[in-house]
């Protein structure tokens, strides 16, 4: 299973257009909020089951807050974060994934990626494909991806 990771489009889907290209055999799209009114763009696009949640730039918008998400045998946490004050420190969300069970918390809000597998839980941020603001600012994406033994692999990938 292939599971494609993006946040902070803001609207904006060139470069998830050209990800989407270059991906083969995406089984799910996991979207960390500030879609900003593109979900039925990202569903048609991609043909695949997608889960989102809201941004802090979703303000008119219906979407969950956050989702909890069996895949495979791994408990993820999905948000965008902002309600966890991530842009300041991670620990608060990580102490809260790990309270609830989780095996894996996938956020947004920073536009930096990160990927820490420590303290007992994968923190998984995919950066953001619009607008960057990590060194370099290059648009980036995650991938997990679950081996045939149904163990997860990540990857944080970028569109240069």
């Amino acid at each position: 299973m292939r599971i494609l990771v993006v946040s902070d489009t803001h609207g904006r889907h060139e470069n998830l257009r050209k990800i989407w290209e270059r991906e083969q055999d995406i089984d799910k799209v996991i979207h960390l909020g500030d879609v900003e009114g593109g979900e039925s763009y990202i569903e048609e696009l991609t043909g695949c089951p997608v889960e989102i949640v809201a941004g802090n730039n979703d303000f008119f918008s219906d979407l969950e807050r956050e989702k909890e998400l069996k895949i495979g045998r791994y408990n993820v946490l999905i948000t965008h974060g902002h309600y966890y004050y991530v842009a300041m420190e991670t620990e608060d969300l990580r102490k809260e994934a790990l309270g609830r069970g989780m095996d894996v918390v996938m956020f947004g809000h920073t536009h930096k990626p990160l990927l820490d597998n420590s303290k007992g839980i994968v923190m998984l941020n995919p950066g953001s494909v619009s607008y960057p603001r990590q060194d370099g600012h290059v648009p980036s994406y995650a991938l997990m991806e679950l081996d045939q033994k149904g163990e997860a692999h990540f990857k944080i990938k970028y569109l240069e």
